[in-house]
């Protein structure tokens, strides 16, 4: 019963909690819907993996932020949405804690920040083959905190006291400097390349390279699939503009070895 609830949980991941009176009752109204452009609650308060006193916004200083709901004593889904953080974040040249900070806040109130700290030390370790490697944030927190977050992302989720689990959607989001929600993305495994974009994109230009700049330029985010798509046009537009500049290269070129007696090579 447990697994099966957490696989249907997975499936669900992106329904719309509206949309779902056909499901069993204890699948009801649980979903991940999508608040783009909402406004985190960054003065709620948590306790870090040292048991100090910390504010959401303590994460948000110039860098965008990769969100995840989830709770520690999860016995399958929780650890596999954290493994598939680390596995999509791993390849890219954009570093945790220089360019962007992963923040898991448990939504199970009764955790401790003991717990906290062994998550963050194993998904850290993932991540960078070191534990405790930086930029990586594990949370604890009171009822009312957790609400506010889960309310302002629009996660919605449910305990259970007959398999005394929590029952829940799977997902993550990313939010902007300033803790603005920009993208939400389903399941249990993250494409590097979704996350690369989705990062590049809420970093309002302040984070990736020339080159990423103009990737990011001919993919769109789908809200709707939670991914990136080719942009057919931009992708042509990209290329003309290369052209163009290819050419007005090759012409200045020639104009000045007309002018300068430049030799033509051989």
């Amino acid at each position: 019963m447990k697994l099966l609830l957490l696989v249907i949980s997975f499936a669900f991941a992106g329904a719309a909690t509206a949309d779902n009176a056909n499901l069993p009752p204890k699948l009801r109204d649980i979903g991940i819907d999508q608040h783009l452009g909402a406004q985190l609650p960054l003065d709620a308060r948590f306790q870090n993996a040292n048991g100090e006193s910390v504010t959401l916004g303590s994460y948000f200083h110039g860098k965008p932020v990769v969100l995840a709901l989830v709770y520690y004593e999860c016995p399958m889904l929780c650890n596999r949405i954290m493994a598939g953080i680390a596995s999509g974040l791993r390849p890219l040249r954009l570093k945790a804690e220089k360019d962007f900070e992963v923040v898991a806040i448990s939504i199970n109130p009764r955790e401790t920040s003991a717990e906290a700290a062994a998550k963050q030390d194993l998904f850290s370790g993932e991540y960078s083959g070191r534990r405790g490697s930086p930029g990586w944030h594990f949370l604890v927190g009171s009822p009312d905190s957790i609400a506010a977050v889960a309310q302002a992302v629009g996660f919605h989720y449910r305990w259970d006291p007959e398999t005394k689990m929590y029952i829940h959607a799977s997902g993550i989001m990313i939010a902007t400097p300033k803790g603005v929600l920009s993208r939400y993305f389903y399941g249990v495994e993250y494409s590097p390349t979704d996350l690369k974009l989705g990062l590049i994109d809420s970093g309002g230009g302040g984070i990736g390279s020339p080159v990423d700049k103009v990737l990011l330029f001919c993919y769109h985010y789908d809200p709707t699939t939670g991914k990136y798509g080719a942009v057919v046009m931009n992708i042509l537009r990209a290329g003309g503009a290369v052209t163009v500049t290819l050419l007005g290269a090759g012409l200045l070129l020639l104009w000045r070895r007309e002018r300068y007696g430049m030799p033509q090579g051989g």
